[in-house]
Formats: structure tokens, sequence, C-alpha cells
């Protein structure tokens, strides 16, 4: 027997279906989603989230290669005098905070975007070729204009961003059929490719673009003062009010196209404004700090588990996660390679791939 068109919205918001077997028996560890109980977990998760956000927030301004008493720390935090502690924690400590506040909603939202867009829970915000379109930018602005600050490449890598996302909806959308899914991705890993090679030809004719290009790929918070900030702040904000529009869309679309058509969905436009949420929230994340893997990969796989396949749900508790993880990594960063520092990315990527490794054991990845 078919499903009525009442039963199939239920499953947008989280209650099994027909076409998602998997999720017929819960998890008996997971946590309620459903009625009131499930809203006021729901709520309570966002507050502590918002907490720990906060509290690694105040630790990355506190922690970092030179110590710093705590109480001077908050003293110039409120009243900076000039001194040369006011000057670490203002000038060096803060924008890296808050530039890492910026990527990390950003990668975590792309993420959660993605495998919303793609129905894949395996995608990440790479897929679209994002990633190597900055990177191919950066590498455009090292090798040929001869680019060496990060302020400079960051337009770059902006526009390479731009460009490969608009070329993989292009292939994708090519002929008589929209940009599906399937087409989406197939088209994104054809341009990856491409952009791969292309950046490697050019860095291995050139060592002098590809020592400097070596430290950028990384991935990294430090260096990176206000301009950088106020630089990626317009993108990410316009990106994060696109991608929370679409929340309730992407909802009817997870049960296909066609019921969300009857559901009264634009499903073109929906996914053409979705691509332009990742490429401006990945795009600007990846030029302001440089490729940084498993935040758009693992965090909404964090909030789903949590608060289920709504993705209002996911996108909000992946907003505050995400950063978390990320500070909490560049701290952790600062701290292990004292008196320099190990590079967020690489922490990201120790920290994130057995995250990522005990959630898939722990629960069973379905189809989104």
């Amino acid at each position: 027997m078919s499903l009525s068109v009442e039963s199939r919205v239920v499953s947008a918001t989280g209650q099994p279906t027909e076409e998602h077997p998997a999720e017929k028996a819960p998890d008996p560890a997971a946590p309620p989603r459903t009625g009131r109980a499930g809203a006021a977990f729901r709520g309570l998760g966002l507050v502590l989230a918002l907490a720990a956000l906060v509290l690694v927030g105040l630790l990355s301004v506190w922690v970092g290669t030179r110590g710093i008493p705590f109480t001077a720390t908050w003293n110039v935090l409120w009243n900076p005098d000039g001194s040369e502690t006011s000057v670490i924690i203002h000038d060096y400590r803060i924008p890296r905070t808050l530039l890492g506040l910026l990527v990390g909603m950003a990668l975590g939202l792309a993420g959660a975007l993605m495998q919303a867009l793609t129905r894949n829970p395996l995608a990440d915000p790479g897929m679209l070729g994002v990633n190597l379109g900055a990177s191919a930018g950066v590498v455009v602005a090292i090798a040929f204009f001869g680019v060496a600050a990060p302020l400079g490449y960051v337009w770059f890598a902006l526009a390479g961003a731009a460009a490969a996302s608009v070329g993989v909806h292009f292939l994708g959308s090519s002929g008589r059929k929209l940009a599906s899914p399937e087409r989406l991705v197939v088209a994104g890993a054809a341009v990856t490719a491409v952009l791969y090679a292309f950046n490697w030809a050019i860095l291995l004719l050139n060592p002098r673009a590809f020592d400097q290009f070596r430290f950028w790929t990384v991935g990294s918070l430090a260096g990176r003062y206000h301009d950088i900030v106020l630089m990626t702040l317009p993108f990410v904000g316009v990106g994060l009010v696109i991608a929370l529009v679409l929340a309730p869309s992407l909802n009817a679309l997870a049960m296909g196209d066609q019921m969300g058509r009857a559901l009264g969905v634009n499903v073109g436009r929906t996914r053409a404004l979705g691509a332009v949420a990742v490429m401006l929230l990945c795009g600007a994340a990846t030029a302001a700090a440089g490729p940084i893997g498993f935040v758009g990969l693992a965090v909404p796989h964090i909030a789903r588990f949590v608060v289920g396949p709504d993705q209002r749900w996911v996108f909000a508790y992946s907003m505050l996660i995400a950063p978390v993880l990320l500070i909490g990594s560049d701290i952790i960063g600062r701290v292990i390679g004292a008196p320099g520092e190990v590079q967020v990315g690489i922490v990201t990527a120790f920290i994130g791939a057995p995250l990522f490794i005990a959630l898939c054991r722990r629960r069973k990845l379905v189809m989104l």
C-alpha cells in the first residue's frame, strides 16, 4: 500500500516511513526526537552547544603559545591598554578566534547543506569542486601574479570557488534534465579531477609557488587578522541566510523530487540556491583559512544523531558544533606544538577521522 501525503510529510520531521526502513527500529540510546520532550531536548542541546562555543572562544583568547595569566587576559580583554599583552590578545588571538567561529559555522552548515542536497550521508563541501576551485585560485595568484599575503590571494580563492561551482552546476544541468543530486556529484568529481591536475601541473613546474602554496593548503587560522575576518563575514552571512531559508524545502525534497514538487517546492531553484550557498560558505571559509577537512563531513552526522533528520535543527546544531570543533582543535594545536604550533587542519584530521569512524560504527548511516 502506498503512503499518503500526510504520512510522507511526517518523515521530514524524523518519523519512520516505508522509504527509510532503517529508521523503523530506532537506536535505544538515541535521544527523544518527537513531541514536547523532543523539542525540550533539542532546545536544551542548543543552549549547551552555545555554552560550549562561548567556553572554547574564551579559552582561545586565553590559551596560546605564550602563557598569559587568566586575570591579565580578562583585564585587557575589556580594557585594552596598548601593552604587549593587549596587542597579543586584541590583534592576534581575538581575530583568530572570530575567524575560527566564521569558518567553523560555514564549514558545518555547508556540509549539512551538501548532504541534504545530494541525499548522500558521505558528501562534504568539497564534492562540488569548491575546495579545488579555491585552491586553483590561490595557485594562479601565487604563480602568475606574485601574490604572497593571505588578504591578497583570498579574493582569487573566492573567484576560483565561484567558477568551480558555476562549472559544476552547468555540467550537472546540461541537456534537458535538471541538475539532480547524482548529476551534480558526477560533475563535481569531473571538475575536481581537472582542477587537481591543473594545480599540480603548475606547482611542479614552479618550486617557488609550491613552497608558498604548501603552507596555505594545510589549513590554518594563524596569521589571519581583522581584515580577513571582515572580508569573510559578508560571504558567510549571505550563505547562512540562504541555507536557513532553504531548510523547510530540503525537508520536503528528502522524500524525493516528485513528492517535493507535490508539496510546492521548486526543485530547480532550491538546488541552485543551495549550490550558491555552498559556494559562498565553503568558498569564503577555504579562502580565509585554507582547506580544512572532516568538519563539514562529521559535524552534520553528530547533529543528526542528536536531533534526527529535520534539516532546520540539523543546520542550527551544525552551526554551533562545527566552530566548537574547529576552535577546540586550534587550541589543541597551540598547546601540543608549543613553543610553535600544529596547524588546525592537521588537528581536525586527527580528531575528525576517529570521531567519524565511531559514528559510523555506532549508528548505521542511511541515505538522506
